[in-house]
């Protein structure tokens, strides 16, 4: 049984009567929809519909833990403060830094289900804080994250330079189409009712290891995307998929730099690069 413990991750403990209905006005997923021993992806975005903060939201009894990259806590926790205004409910930092992840079995230990891993048909489990028996090979977890098409901001993207859709989380369960409004729901929404969305996270593959993180891919001299998380010979990068979809359709070498790649989007997605380009 796998077990990574994974240092750069931090806890924000969301608490109150009304700490539910304050996220859900908050927050692009339906936290009504998220079970008990779960933790499901969410974000919260700009008003013009770019990712702010990408997080985790684990649902406690009554309460809730959000889960995000140790380096944007304190900025998340200035913004819910800036929202809360009146209402019932408490922001504190918790005691414990870094999550234990584990796969292939169940922990014996409370752990929530990763949402993200369950819709590509993966059973991951997070733990708060070390668990005594996890590695420190982050690398293997990196690997697990490549394969399963598992973005995380600062990893494959840059805050505020996202859409949801870029990043799956319209196909994941991150994202509601029916709650009701939240920050940036309007663009969100006009993106998926108008199927919109030209960039999606791919699978990036090659022979021989890949270049590093923000490499520029590219086909017949046109900008795709930027590598993110790299690995080896494999990794992530948020490509157009119409650009991509022309070079794959008319034969044109996919480049990293100067290395040839392949790509692939996520299996699970039911996605398909597209065969011509609407660019025109």
């Amino acid at each position: 049984m796998p077990a990574v413990f994974v240092e750069n991750r931090a806890f924000l403990k969301v608490a109150g009567s009304d700490a539910t209905h304050f996220l859900n006005n908050l927050l692009t997923a339906d936290l009504s929809l998220i079970e008990p021993g779960q933790a499901a992806p969410s974000a919260l975005l700009t008003p013009q519909g770019k990712i702010l903060f990408d997080m985790l939201v684990y649902h406690l009894a009554d309460d809730h833990l959000l889960e995000v990259a140790a380096s944007e806590m304190e900025a998340l926790l200035r913004r819910l403060t800036l929202y809360k205004l009146r209402a019932a409910v408490t922001l504190t930092t918790a005691q414990f830094t870094g999550v234990t992840v584990i796969w292939d079995e169940v922990p014996t230990q409370a752990a929530f289900q990763d949402r993200r891993f369950a819709a590509a048909g993966e059973t991951v489990w997070r733990v708060p804080g070390r668990v005594n028996t996890a590695e420190d090979d982050a690398r293997l977890y990196t690997a697990l994250r490549i394969k399963a098409g598992v973005a995380e901001a600062g990893l494959d993207y840059p805050l505020q330079d996202a859409y949801p859709h870029d990043v799956l989380l319209d196909l994941n369960g991150g994202v509601s189409f029916k709650k009701g409004c939240y920050v940036g729901q309007e663009v969100v929404s006009r993106m998926h009712h108008r199927k919109m969305a030209r960039r999606r996270i791919a699978i990036v593959s090659a022979d021989t290891a890949l270049p590093a993180t923000g490499t520029e891919l590219r086909a017949d001299g046109k900008p795709l995307g930027t590598l993110g998380t790299v690995l080896d010979n494999i990794g992530l990068a948020i490509l157009r998929i119409d650009r991509t979809g022309d070079a794959i359709t008319n034969g044109t070498p996919i480049l990293a730099g100067d290395q040839a790649v392949q790509l692939q989007l996520p299996t699970w997605t039911g996605l398909d690069f597209p065969a011509a380009s609407d660019e025109d």
